[in-house]
């Protein structure tokens, strides 16, 4: 298997679960939702993460470059689709002061996730992320795999997003 690079980027890149989780609380902690700002923000999010879920039942991580599904239309539709998640949960906390948190947090996480992933791809398929990445790739035709789905732990984010939303139902009582 392909190390990634050994730069600050696949450092910072490994942390950005844990530095998700410390984000995360604070930003819970600091929200102050209303019932309208709950529920626009919970109805923003839910593409997001409908989103994610289409990308997950195509990806196979590590695998290949995934060129069906959203792959066909966007290179990182998994983090397109988290930071539609984030953008939507911002508006349901209600504060500017998290809205900064979150674009900070996800800036440099997804920036650094973005750089490692694609020069590890890019070294591993010999130049095919390139390829990929200009446009130069053929789509693959792929179907949806709900056991991809599972595969790829995205019950993981259904979870965050329900235990999100009932954090911020319980910030709004």
């Amino acid at each position: 298997m392909t190390r990634e690079p050994r730069t600050g980027w696949a450092r910072l890149a490994r942390l950005r679960v844990p530095l998700g989780f410390v984000c995360a609380a604070l930003a819970f902690w600091l929200a102050r939702p209303t019932a309208t700002s709950l529920w626009i923000g919970l109805g923003l999010a839910l593409p997001g993460e409908l989103l994610r879920l289409w990308a997950a039942g195509h990806i196979d991580k590590g695998r290949e470059i995934t060129r069906s599904g959203p792959y066909r239309h966007l290179r990182h539709p998994l983090y397109v689709g988290s930071s539609i998640m984030a953008a939507g949960f911002v508006v349901a906390a209600g504060r500017l002061v998290v809205a900064a948190l979150v674009l900070g947090y996800m800036a440099v996480t997804l920036t650094a996730a973005m750089r490692t992933e694609e020069a590890t791809l890019d070294r591993k398929f010999a130049g095919g992320y390139t390829a990929y990445r200009e446009g130069r790739a053929d789509p693959v035709a792929r179907r949806f795999s709900w056991s991809r789905v599972l595969a790829n732990r995205e019950y993981r984010a259904v979870a965050g997003f329900v235990i999100g939303a009932g954090i911020l139902i319980l910030r709004l009582m």
